[in-house]
């Protein structure tokens, strides 16, 4: 029967695969991380008391890309290059959703709209993100292997998911609210279909290496065309609410350590 876990389980149990998911989501990260980093060092003056969950929030993501390279440590395995039909964060980058990196890059302060529109980004991407590790701790919370790595990821992504809401809320308090729903449908709108394309090229991807057939191949994407069809109608109206979290302050402290992999 094809399922989540079964598929997920059957990339697990080969090298070659899950050197390849590990690289994937370690380059992610690790992005990520530089991403965040720079933008709590360009934080306008106005909003610095910003800065420290921007740097935990990067801090997170520089641990998640090296617990995925430990991971792979931990099988022997080297990181794979990383197709370049399947780095979401590129890709998102590329067509303009978040901060471009070329201001990333430099040296002038952000503007207070630039960090409303990083936190919008980040909304839109810690609610996928929240949701794909939510289903892997579902199956995998206590696989050997995985389940520490699993539930540490997953529990940081809710808190990071929890921190956008809150922030994007008090802007929206300040008055931001109309430019906060505008970014957030572009973003949704541009994630999904990023997110779709991402899919289907890392699952064409995983069929040359685990030989799937052609009629496995068509049925996977047909699954993930589906996905797209329903986020497209009204799937993606998840992404841009916004609410309270019960985790208040998610990130308010140091990011925890990497737990270590024998």
């Amino acid at each position: 029967m094809l399922s989540a876990k079964s598929l997920f389980t059957e990339i697990l149990d080969d090298d070659e695969s899950f050197a390849l998911f590990c690289s994937i989501a370690a380059s992610g990260e690790s992005q990520g991380g530089w991403e965040n980093a720079r933008i709590a060092a360009l934080v306008p003056e106005s909003e610095r008391e910003l800065a420290p969950k921007i740097t935990r929030h990067g801090a997170d993501e520089d641990k998640h890309g090296r617990i995925f390279n430990a991971l792979m440590k931990k099988r022997g395995l080297d990181p794979v290059p990383v197709p370049s039909d399947t780095d979401y964060t590129m890709l998102l980058e590329r067509h303009g959703i978040g901060l471009a990196h070329e201001k990333l890059k430099g040296e002038q302060p952000l503007t207070v709209r630039d960090i409303v529109t990083y936190l919008a980004h980040s909304r839109v991407t810690e609610q996928r993100a929240s949701e794909q590790m939510d289903l892997l701790r579902k199956h995998f919370a206590d696989h050997p292997d995985i389940g520490r790595a699993v539930k540490m990821i997953s529990n940081d992504e809710d808190n990071h998911l929890a921190y956008c809401h809150e922030e994007l809320l008090r802007f929206a308090g300040a008055g931001h609210g109309r430019d906060i729903q505008r970014t957030l449908r572009e973003c949704a709108l541009a994630e999904i279909r990023i997110y779709r394309d991402v899919s289907l090229a890392v699952m064409a991807h995983m069929g040359r290496i685990l030989g799937w057939s052609r009629a496995r191949s068509a049925l996977l994407a047909a699954g993930i065309h589906a996905v797209y069809a329903y986020e497209r109608f009204a799937g993606w109206r998840r992404m841009v609410s916004l609410r309270m979290p019960e985790r208040r302050d998610a990130l308010g402290g140091p990011a925890s350590a990497a737990p270590e992999f024998a």
